[in-house]
């Protein structure tokens, strides 16, 4: 009865079906995260491809305003050289036709001061600039762009004439340069969520950005690498602008689908921790509840044998009174013994064992001579023990039993005859316990699952001598028992670790 090999089937079944329903899950979850993160990404394409139509329609305003800038220079330069044939005593030209042009400016403004700084005349100022009577620093740097031109009207006076680019022009440019402005904000505010940056023709001065962090911008690090991480994802949009010159619009996908991309992952490792979680839990809940029953078993068994072993002492004690003494009384004694032995074991299983200092010699020596006895003598039994005597904190039936189980475990794997083996090695802080037989051996896909309740090689069986001699060893003795090694069809060596 291999009640472990049929647990691990149910165990394998059971995990396969959990893997298929968190594989399904992983995969419909990772298939809706896939369908949201690529509407996303068209939609930031969308957003791409409006902005760069938008960009067209801007290149195609500031070309028109380029030509009307041309037109706008050469009125003004031909407003400037009527002034100067006018203003030139000495021309014998015919200067009619120049004053007519002059009549005709109703747009560019012109100052003219004496040469102190006085305004004498003006035509076509703005507002904040018609009742000044000085040609101050502020007008000075406002009608800087053309050169004054020189008046002498006589007299030794010498007068200067300014004049600037037309109103028309001036509003044209303001409305333009709002216009750009009005543009790269529609471009960071209207960026579906997507991270923009905008920069000049060699990305070393940023223009705008949008959806990034504003304190980490300030940072040139994290700026190259969205900068890196941008070119990667997708080309950026070139936008030439007239005031500005050539700008690129560089922008990634959103936050939102960098992250979704790790949602599947992340649900993964929850599920992960938390079927692992409850595996521990209901593994730990069942061994605490086979550890209750086979304590109950115990008692209960060390209870039931006490009544017949009574009994049986009390009969060993009549048939020593005869006349003619039984020959198998003292044999009868052995075996009674035996059984107080066994009952006292099942009586302290399940309590707290009380470790006391013990010659482990003694003890190792008449457990394996008590075997050698009950085995047949095809068995051969090879006890190598040191001659000093070696005290250890033991509880000395329960180690017998570990002893005995090991053997009976040996002898069942040898068939009718071999050899068991057991030697003692003293360490500094420890004692090693060899025992090997020559039996059939152990697979090392079965070498972890020897000590697990319920297994067994043979087929009357219930698989729990080695699960109790872990437990007396590892749990009563805090020392340490396993498979030092095993070759199939040659033989298993079991090794105990005591602490000294």
């Amino acid at each position: 009865m291999n009640l472990y090999t049929n647990k691990k089937r149910w165990k394998w079944a059971l995990a396969i079906v959990a893997l298929l329903i968190v594989g399904a899950s992983l995969w419909y979850t990772n298939h809706l995260v896939k369908s949201i993160a690529e509407q996303e990404i068209n939609q930031v394409r969308m957003w791409a491809a409006a902005m760069e139509q938008h960009a067209i329609m801007m290149k195609s305003t500031e070309d028109f305003f380029s030509k009307v800038s041309e037109q706008e220079k050469k009125r003004v330069d031909l407003l400037a050289h009527a002034y100067r044939q006018v203003l030139d005593f000495s021309s014998n030209e015919n200067t009619g036709i120049y004053l007519e042009i002059i009549k005709s400016n109703i747009s560019i403004p012109l100052i003219i001061t004496d040469d102190a700084g006085n305004i004498i005349f003006s035509n076509n100022l703005p507002d904040d600039q018609k009742d000044k009577k000085l040609f101050d620093a502020d007008l000075r740097e406002a009608y800087s762009k053309f050169a004054p031109i020189k008046i002498n009207p006589g007299f030794g006076q010498v007068q200067w004439l300014y004049y600037n680019e037309s109103l028309i022009y001036t509003e044209l440019k303001a409305v333009l340069e709002d216009m750009i402005d009005h543009f790269l904000e529609e471009i960071t505010l209207n960026a579906v969520g997507a991270p923009v940056i905008i920069t000049n023709a060699d990305a070393t001065k940023i223009l705008s950005y949008g959806n990034l962090d504003s304190v980490m911008m300030r940072n040139a690090d994290y700026v190259n690498r969205q900068l890196e991480v941008m070119r990667e994802e997708n080309d950026p949009l070139e936008i030439d602008f007239m005031n500005t010159g050539q700008a690129k619009i560089y922008y990634r996908t959103t936050d939102l689908v960098e992250q979704m991309k790790y949602f599947p992952i992340i649900q993964f490792i929850v599920v992960g921790l938390y079927l692992l979680i409850a595996y521990l839990l209901f593994s730990w809940a069942r061994r605490s509840e086979q550890n209750q029953v086979w304590a109950g078993m115990a008692k209960e068994t060390a209870h039931q044998l006490g009544t017949p072993i009574s009994s049986l002492m009390g009969w060993v004690e009549l048939l020593k009174m005869q006349e003619v003494p039984f020959a198998g009384t003292e044999e009868m004694e052995k075996d009674i013994d035996r059984l107080q032995v066994v009952t006292d074991r099942f009586s302290k299983i399940g309590s707290v064992p009380t470790l006391e200092p013990t010659d482990i010699i003694p003890v190792i020596k008449d457990t394996m001579d008590y075997l050698q006895h009950r085995f047949s003598k095809k068995f051969e039994f090879d006890i190598q023990l040191p001659t000093e005597s070696l005290v250890l904190p033991l509880v000395p039936s329960l180690f017998r039993w570990v002893l005995e189980n090991l053997t009976k475990n040996a002898v069942d794997a040898m068939g009718d005859h071999g050899k068991i083996t057991l030697e003692l090695t003293e360490g500094a802080d420890e004692v090693l316990i060899d025992l090997s037989d020559t039996g059939k051996g152990i697979s090392k896909s079965q070498i972890k699952q020897v000590f697990n309740p319920g297994y067994t090689s043979k087929k009357r069986g219930w698989g729990l001598g080695l699960s109790l001699a872990k437990r007396i060893i590892e749990e009563y003795h805090k020392g340490k028992i396993f498979v030092k090694s095993s070759v199939v069809g040659q033989g298993t060596t079991f090794r105990i670790v005591l602490r000294k």
